[in-house]
């Protein structure tokens, strides 16, 4: 399951720490690489840094934005030093977060997400997430360096993977992907535009639903049913002429 899991790095300043990072991840079985624009890539401080896994350097993928990184993903966490005005589901540790992931990775792939060196992710960034993952650390200098973030949920992945043989745990329904979401998110806003109801436009409405969609966690067969709601109350004569038929 570790080929499942996904490490994004946003942005990317230094293209040492894409080596560095690429290293940690092969250290502990991770070879999944994604780049969302580089700064500086390819570069040869990001293969002299990244030593024995040059390769996956070599091999990662490199994309223009974040939902280019994680469309086909069915969970995307993004790593926070602090909470947002507007906070997604938030774990507190990485072994528990990557406890929850891997009972997401049978549907598909689980992303990590890292930003920029100086500041980040940004709030639209983290908006394309479903959870917020903070690595515990001195609360007076609880700064991590880019590649020692990544090693640290690496080395729980790895830790989780050794875990006895056990039935994989799942959830009761599989869940939708990230594009699935992004596709009802659409469908959503065009029902609420539709209805006169966003006409506040610095009022976040938006951006609260997603929040609640993400607490909610619905599966692929619910988000199904939401979309046909907003199907039926864009329609609800032609629902009528349905039932009475």
């Amino acid at each position: 399951m570790l080929d499942r899991l996904r490490i994004v790095l946003v942005q990317t300043f230094h293209p040492g720490n894409i080596g560095a990072s690429a290293r940690a991840m092969k250290t502990m079985g991770l070879s999944d690489l994604v780049l969302v624009s580089p700064r500086r890539f390819p570069d040869e401080e990001a293969t002299r840094l990244a030593a024995g896994a040059s390769d996956l350097v070599e091999n990662c993928r490199v994309v223009d934005s974040l939902p280019d990184a994680i469309g086909d993903c069915v969970q995307v966490i993004g790593a926070s030093a602090r909470l947002r005005s507007l906070p997604l589901p938030c774990y507190h540790a990485p072994d528990v977060m990557l406890r929850e992931a891997w009972k997401r990775l049978p549907d598909g792939p689980v992303a990590i997400v890292f930003g920029r060196e100086r500041y980040g992710l940004t709030n639209e960034e983290i908006g394309h997430c479903t959870h917020q993952l903070q690595i515990p650390a001195n609360p007076e200098y609880g700064v991590l360096n880019l590649s020692q973030a990544v090693q640290i949920v690496a080395y729980e992945a790895f830790r989780q993977s050794r875990r006895p043989l056990e039935p994989m745990p799942r959830a009761s329904a599989p869940y939708p992907t990230v594009e699935q979401l992004e596709h009802f998110y659409a469908h959503l806003h065009r029902a609420l535009d539709s209805a006169g109801f966003l006409t506040q436009p610095h009022a976040k409405t938006e951006a609260h639903l997603r929040a609640l969609f993400a607490r909610a966690e619905p599966s692929r067969k619910e988000l199904s049913i939401l979309r046909g709601v907003l199907n039926a109350l864009k329609n609800p004569d032609l629902e009528t002429q349905r039932h009475d038929g």
